[in-house]
């Protein structure tokens, strides 16, 4: 099992940190042959618009969204949310658009909105560390969209499918679950069951 993370931009050194220490082989996606060659792809927190313009720019955009389209795992942080998001509200454009999600962005105002808490996430844990830093959330779902955690009554983490999103920076604590939830993702997805972590 090989799991990438989008490495453009953002937060995504700490993201290839921790798969590291969990034991994880990864590399950093820069270039179209690194989609090749991973079986998920963490797309981590960063500026959405220059992480989506430097997708295109690089010519990322048509395999990674075939890829994904084809129920390649991936899970994207903050700004991995937007690039997921089908729907970004009160903007007449969209990334990937591959999730069916409606996401505001800057929802939680400019850097001095930023905040930490502790809130459950379905299926991973009772009080799960959050990090938000200029951070969006989710307005509305589709209906094949689960919603996994909100705060303040705001959708915070939700998966559909293959696709996986957090407002929120798992990779910025020392709470490992979020992580291990995905490698789960990706190791049932490839049917290899020796790669299942405990949460």
């Amino acid at each position: 099992m090989k799991i990438g993370v989008l490495a453009m931009q953002g937060a995504y050194r700490e993201h290839l940190k921790i798969l590291r220490s969990l034991g994880v082989d990864t590399i950093d996606v820069r270039y179209e042959e690194d989609i090749d060659d991973i079986d998920g792809l963490i797309i981590p927190g960063g500026e959405s618009t220059t992480m989506g313009k430097l997708i295109k720019t690089l010519g990322l955009f048509d395999k990674l969204k075939t890829r994904i389209e084809d129920n390649m795992p991936v899970w994207g942080t903050c700004a991995g949310m937007i690039l997921l998001a089908k729907d970004i509200v009160n903007e007449d454009y969209n990334h990937l658009a591959v999730m069916d999600i409606n996401v505001v962005r800057n929802a939680y105002g400019r850097q001095l909105g930023s905040f930490e808490t502790k809130a459950p996430v379905k299926d991973i844990g009772e009080d799960i560390d959050m990090v938000f830093i200029r951070a969006p959330y989710i307005e509305s779902v589709g209906k094949n969209v689960e919603v996994l955690s909100t705060v303040d009554g705001n959708i915070v983490a939700a998966q559909e499918e293959n696709m996986l999103v957090t407002s929120f920076h798992p990779e910025l604590t020392d709470d490992f679950r979020l992580h291990k939830y995905f490698i789960n993702i990706v190791a049932k997805s490839i049917n290899d069951i020796n790669c299942i972590v405990a949460l």
